[in-house]
């Protein structure tokens, strides 16, 4: 054991001891992840959009229509003098876009015609989108609404087309919500990927220590004297672990306690689940290590396992957007448990189901660490030594 915490303790010292390693995998991680939190953790998603509009109409259509949009409670309405007035605001991005209410909208209406309502944008947003989807609907009603009053052919249709909106605007008929929107934020997808991406920084910086040992052949050194290769293993697993640890808890003080970022599940599961994930990048770390031989080979660790094993585990985007064949493969990947986990907790799941992911994780650091201690060979030197 005192041979593990002697090789352990010195890849500590070698990783952060010196200025460079200590700014490198301490001080930057912390600082960019801060900076992602101070970007996306002021984002307040349940705000209204501002919709700008300009009703022409003198009729009961425009006034429900917009009356309808008000109490959908997702929009701040706005009123602008006239259409020139409201381009001239969508251009200044003072809303996310113009709703225009033709003159005789309403006469339209009750004439059987489906009069065109435009819609100023910038741009195509989700916000604008979801506006045309919602003022169609309304106009498809209020046109029902108007074949059945013409229909009927008593006394005055614009009147009693009137009433029966206005009566709708109470809306004596409701629904019951049943979903509460309790879904893990958005943000907090996106600061856990990018500290997972960090972490995985750590694997770089284990990987070429021990090729550097390799080819300096003070592993050989060492195995030598009454070291065992599992020893040599070992010692660097849980050195590289320890820097993980102080990452993982600088990152997290950071978050917490000095931009008091709220994310939303008890700190000590967050810092579990990071840690999980931190055994199992050791233990990739360790197989690694122990295959290559040539240290020119690795500058393609970035390229060949840590950046595709975070595009494909969702640190870059939700797996949702992916295609099937692509989620199936993301199981074969830390990230993906690691975030689910996270997502698990932050929506008030317990250990009835947070237990999945955590085995998982643990599954792939016991594998991971097996073979990086049966493919080390500290009795080889590198291929250039």
């Amino acid at each position: 054991m005192s041979n593990i915490w002697t090789i352990g303790w010195n890849m500590v010292k070698r990783t952060i001891g010196s200025r460079k390693g200590l700014m490198l995998y301490i001080v930057l991680p912390g600082i960019v992840v801060a900076a992602i939190i101070s970007i996306t953790g002021g984002i307040d998603n349940s705000s209204k959009a501002t919709l700008l509009y300009t009703n022409l109409d003198n009729g009961a259509g425009g006034r429900h229509l917009l009356a309808e949009l008000r109490s959908s409670g997702d929009y701040e309405l706005t009123e602008s003098p006239g259409e020139q007035e409201m381009k001239e605001s969508v251009i200044g991005q003072d809303g996310i876009a113009g709703l225009l209410i033709p003159q005789d909208y309403s006469a339209q209406l009750l004439d059987g015609k489906q009069p065109q309502l435009k819609v100023y944008e910038l741009k195509i947003t989700e916000d604008s989108v979801l506006l045309k989807m919602k003022a169609a609907a309304i106009a498809r009603q209020m046109l029902v609404t108007a074949a059945t009053v013409k229909e009927s052919g008593t006394g005055d249709p614009a009147g009693q087309f009137a009433a029966i909106l206005q009566q709708a605007e109470r809306h004596n008929a409701g629904s019951v919500r049943t979903d509460y929107d309790l879904y893990p934020r958005q943000t907090l997808g996106v600061i856990t990927g990018m500290t997972l991406m960090f972490l995985m920084g750590l694997v770089t910086s284990a990987v070429n220590q021990v090729i550097d040992d390799r080819k300096s052949r003070t592993m050989m050194r060492m195995y030598s004297a009454p070291v065992r290769a599992y020893e040599i293993a070992l010692g660097n697993f849980f050195g590289s672990f320890l820097v993980g640890i102080i990452q993982i808890a600088v990152v997290l003080v950071l978050g917490k306690w000095v931009l008091r970022y709220d994310y939303e599940i008890p700190m000590y599961l967050y810092f579990l689940v990071l840690a999980a994930f931190m055994l199992v990048s050791m233990g990739i770390a360790g197989t690694v290590a122990g295959l290559i031989r040539n240290p020119r080979n690795a500058g393609m660790l970035n390229a060949l396992i840590l950046t595709p094993t975070c595009m494909l585990g969702g640190c870059f985007w939700p797996l949702s957007i992916m295609p099937e064949y692509m989620q199936k493969a993301a199981n074969f990947t830390p990230q993906k448990w690691a975030i689910q986990a996270v997502d698990i907790a932050a929506t008030g799941g317990g250990w009835n189901e947070l237990w999945l992911p955590f085995a998982v994780l643990g599954l792939m650091a016991a594998i991971l660490l097996a073979l990086g201690s049966a493919t080390l060979r500290p009795n080889e030197a590198g291929i250039s030594a």
